[in-house]
């Protein structure tokens, strides 16, 4: 006699998830234990603060005692980390029970209180593992989305109190493709950008943002006997619309801005339901000239947007430079409405 194939199966599962649930629990009083111990190492240190460099004493000293019998989980290092861990999480019962000691070491190394809040709420939201967690704070998605965001609206989005309405909460600007594991080239055929994109499809979703579906590659389109392909489209549920990305390794021109512009008309005209939204158009670009996106696009756009993509994590100064320029545009901005004022 043979035991029923759906028997096995269901028989599996139970335990899958009996083993999961315990490791969870296991890493749970990991995390609890090490906030109790930074717990205790504060409290006392605050005890005798007004004694010179007793913080360090105390801390040396209970790693001299439990380090021989309980292995590095005790090294200075370590302990440092509990009581800063304790000192970020005061409360207990506010602890994430999905998070590990690995994503709260990733989260406590962020000093800033809006920036570790955006991605505790980002991690929480969409199931991070430890890996994208680090993977995100180390691409700087944050400051990324304050080019364009504020700090206020970021977390909203992320914390889900607001739906977005503008796709540039969504989509960022510039992308990093580190993922893509390309070599380091001065240009790169589109189709090996694309070919490249498609592989690592579940890490590009992850970069561009929330909520996005893959729908097709090279989306073949017929217009009164002409056939046109759409790199690549994607469904936004956030959004509730089609965004539809072309790819150039060249400087973007206004060509290419017209021709996605087609590519949206046809979707909105042709693919969108009545109870969805427009669709947005994605021109992921080598270089572009932002004065030439905003004269070739009509006044208030927000089908189309231009972002480039960069292969590379950028480094701080690049990200000072970028901060630089968009100041440097928004008082060039002001300047203008004044003189025209």
């Amino acid at each position: 006699m043979h035991l029923k194939q759906d028997l096995i199966q269901q028989i599996h599962g139970i335990v899958a998830s009996a083993r999961e649930r315990a490791i969870r629990s296991v890493d749970t009083e990991r995390v609890l234990m090490y906030w109790h111990i930074g717990k205790v190492i504060f409290e006392e240190e605050q005890q005798g603060k007004e004694r010179a460099g007793y913080g360090e004493f105390l801390i040396k000293s209970i790693s001299d005692e439990f380090q021989p019998q309980f292995g590095s989980g005790f090294s200075v290092r370590q302990l440092e980390r509990y009581r800063q861990f304790y000192r970020m999480f005061p409360i207990a019962s506010a602890l994430r029970t999905q998070f590990s000691w690995t994503h709260y070491k990733t989260l406590i190394s962020i000093a800033d209180t809006d920036k570790r809040d955006f991605y505790i709420a980002e991690a929480e939201k969409n199931n991070w593992t430890s890996r994208q967690l680090e993977r995100q704070v180390n691409s700087q998605l944050f400051e990324r989305l304050l080019l364009s965001n504020d700090v206020k609206a970021v977390l909203a989005v992320a914390r889900e109190e607001k739906l977005p309405t503008d796709a540039k909460e969504i989509i960022k600007d510039p992308m990093v493709l580190e993922f893509l594991g390309l070599k380091r080239e001065a240009a790169y055929y589109e189709k090996d950008l694309e070919t490249a994109l498609i592989t690592h499809l579940q890490d590009f979703i992850l970069e561009l943002g929330n909520g996005f579906s893959f729908v097709a590659r090279q989306k073949r389109i017929h217009l009164d006997g002409d056939e046109f392909f759409i790199d690549l489209v994607f469904y936004n549920r956030l959004l509730q619309c089609f965004v539809l990305f072309e790819i150039k390794t060249a400087k973007l021109s206004h060509q290419d801005i017209g021709q996605l512009q087609m590519y949206v008309n046809y979707y909105d005209r042709f693919e969108k339901q009545d109870f969805e939204n427009p669709a947005i158009g994605v021109l992921l670009c080598a270089d572009k000239n932002d004065a030439m996106v905003k004269i070739t696009l009509p006044e208030n756009n927000k089908s189309i947007i231009a972002s480039k993509y960069q292969l590379y994590l950028p480094t701080e100064q690049q990200l000072i430079d970028e901060v630089r320029k968009e100041m440097e545009k928004l008082d060039t901005d002001r300047k203008n409405e004044i003189d025209n004022g």
